[in-house]
């Protein structure tokens, strides 16, 4: 896998968490994400969708135009997506629990 930020990381796998719950459009991911998360986490509008065309892309997650007049288009997670929610989870729990070792001067379990 290529080297990426903790940041970029971090989005897609909460974009991956949203989905897992069901499809959704752009805007409802991001509303879902702030509401989860007690608005620790927020998208702004020119972070969502480049993510979301780059999952697509690698076949994380599959989109679909929907609706009629004003259409949507809705994406939903793919079972590589869901393999990478869960590695990814794993993964950043594991970091997050050194990172913590080290603020609090303990060590990492």
């Amino acid at each position: 896998m290529p080297q990426v930020t903790l940041s970029k990381r971090i989005n897609e796998l909460m974009v991956l968490a949203v989905l897992e719950h069901g499809p959704a459009h752009g805007y409802q991911i991001a509303l879902s994400v702030e509401e989860r998360t007690g608005g620790a986490f927020s998208f702004q509008h020119g972070t969502l969708y480049p993510i979301l065309h780059r999952l697509e892309d690698e076949g994380r997650v599959r989109g679909a135009w929907r609706g009629e007049g004003r259409r949507r288009k809705t994406y939903r997670i793919t079972t590589a997506g869901r393999a990478e929610l869960q590695a990814g989870a794993d993964e950043l729990e594991r970091q997050f629990r050194a990172l913590l070792g080290l603020l609090r001067g303990t060590h990492a379990a």
